[in-house]
């Protein structure tokens, strides 16, 4: 076979694969029909499926928790540790997980990745928004993934000058706000 049958022959299996990756991604992750157009909404849908598969994990592990244990209450906030000015350069992570959510803050640069896993709940991401506001954070970012009853927050946000928090302090009090959430809908 001479090279450009061989070539010939590469090309068309490459549009071909091209086209299977274009058929599995929905029409929204590809913006236009060029090859790095699609190999880049493929990357992207695939990104957004592992995020799924990570909130359903979670659900699994805390459906399992909560059918192997009984509820145990929020724990009270730890004393604090280091501001998150300090933990800037170490790449410090934090997570306070419960029956109603799993909440994990990162330090990433000069910002932090804040991940919440819960049960949808309206007016959920308002309320920590407001909470992240009032602790000095600016919000960058949000990335909200839902499937069926669960609902993944992703946040980036900037530390602000003022902020003296830790990352445990900021897990707590992210936490607090389905805490808060919790006490109304049982009381209602």
């Amino acid at each position: 076979m001479s090279h450009i049958t061989v070539e010939r022959n590469r090309r068309r299996q490459m549009n071909e694969h091209l086209k299977v990756l274009r058929s599995l991604t929905p029409c929204f992750y590809i913006k236009r029909g060029d090859q790095a157009s699609i190999i880049g909404g493929v990357i992207e849908f695939i990104k957004e499926l592992h995020q799924v598969v990570e909130v359903l994990e979670s659900k699994k592990r805390r459906r399992k928790s909560l059918s192997h244990s009984p509820r145990t209450p929020l724990p009270p906030p730890p004393a604090p540790a280091t501001t998150m000015k300090e933990e800037e350069s170490v790449g410090a992570s934090a997570s306070c997980n419960s029956s109603v959510a799993d909440v994990q803050v990162k330090i990433s640069g000069s910002n932090v990745i804040l991940r919440v896993i819960s049960h949808k709940i309206v007016g959920q991401v308002s309320k920590i928004i407001s909470v992240l506001e009032r602790l000095s954070f600016e919000v960058l970012h949000l990335n909200i993934s839902s499937m069926e009853d669960t609902v993944l927050y992703q946040f980036v946000v900037k530390i602000g000058l003022e902020c003296q928090l830790s990352l445990e302090e900021l897990a707590v009090g992210v936490q607090q706000t389905f805490c808060d959430q919790k006490m109304l809908t049982s009381t209602g």
